[in-house]
């Protein structure tokens, strides 16, 4: 009876100690008498007592290494110190548990110096402007080399860059003069865009003014021509009425001699007379003296006769 009981018990215990579940994202690493056996997945086992063992417990989530800062040196000799953050995942845990003592460690002191061979190729614009080519470098590298450890790593990222003080403070001042030429080039560009705005301004200005001129001139140039249109009409329309009134050449003489008794209109000035209208005048005085037509020269009057003696009177 009793043996029959210890042996219910040690199977008991058995079973308890012996059931064995694997959470999610989880594998064991089990080894059966200190010898790899198999990797455990997520989900429910037994394992032997005695005999089996868990010999690591290894998370198959993304973790990340951030490693603290360290000094680096650049191409032209100036030492930065420089942190990084390494994102990476185990992808085979037989290798992660077996390939390196402590691949974490191992991984860590990787980054370091993997960092510092890409960053003595580079001078000290170049790094501090050439943080993506050093990230990808870096991951390219590491990722190669940490595959016999059954790490995948899935990107390197540089947290922070710090030069040394002096260099700091020429950046600053460098960064200042720089922002002090981008404000007196700003304030150039200002300057001449609004000189360019006054002047085509002014240009506009001279141009409608002169337009107007112009529109002017041609205006009373347009009035006057019509003015000697009209006037000339009327005179023509004057001498076909006088045409087809049938007046003879004496009368367009007369015409031609009262049109130079208006111009003078009793005011004082000079007068040149053509040769046809003196030639005028002198046929005009002939006939009038002629005729006694349009003279307007009083005759003499004649001497009063004696009167005549009465013979028979006296």
């Amino acid at each position: 009876m009793i043996p029959g009981i210890i042996i219910g018990v040690v199977v008991l215990l058995i079973l308890i100690f012996g059931i064995k579940i694997v959470p999610q994202a989880t594998e064991f690493v089990i080894e059966r008498l200190g010898k790899y056996k198999k990797t455990w997945s997520a989900g429910i086992h037994f394992l032997i007592p005695i005999i089996d063992r868990i010999s690591k417990r290894v998370t198959l989530k993304e973790q990340y290494l951030d490693s603290p800062p360290q000094p680096v040196i650049t191409k032209d000799n100036v030492t930065m110190q420089i942190d990084t953050v390494v994102f990476f995942k185990v992808f085979d845990s037989n290798l992660f548990t077996y390939g390196a003592v402590n691949p974490i460690s191992a991984l860590e002191n990787l980054t370091a110096t993997t960092l510092r061979n890409i960053v003595g190729e580079l001078e000290l614009d170049d790094t501090l402007t050439s943080r993506d080519t050093i990230n990808g470098k870096m991951t390219e590298i590491l990722d190669s080399a940490t595959d016999q450890w059954g790490i995948k790593v899935n990107r390197v990222e540089l947290k922070n860059i710090i030069p040394p003080a002096e260099i700091q403070n020429a950046m600053e001042k460098q960064m200042k003069a720089e922002r002090d030429r981008r404000e007196t080039l700003l304030e150039a560009e200002g300057h001449k865009a609004a000189v360019i705005t006054r002047a085509q301004g002014d240009k506009q200005a001279m141009v409608l003014q002169a337009e107007g001129e112009r529109d002017a001139r041609i205006a009373r140039a347009e009035g006057e021509a019509k003015a000697i249109l009209l006037a000339k009409q009327a005179e023509a329309d004057g001498l076909r009425a006088l045409k087809d009134a049938g007046a003879d050449y004496s009368v367009l003489e007369l015409k031609k001699f009262e049109a130079l008794i208006a111009m003078s209109n009793g005011i004082a000035s000079k007068i040149i007379v053509p040769t046809d209208a003196v030639n005028m005048t002198k046929s005009n005085v002939l006939f009038s003296e002629t005729t006694g037509l349009g003279d307007v020269t009083p005759s003499a009057k004649k001497p009063p006769e004696e009167p005549k003696k009465d013979v028979c009177c006296d």
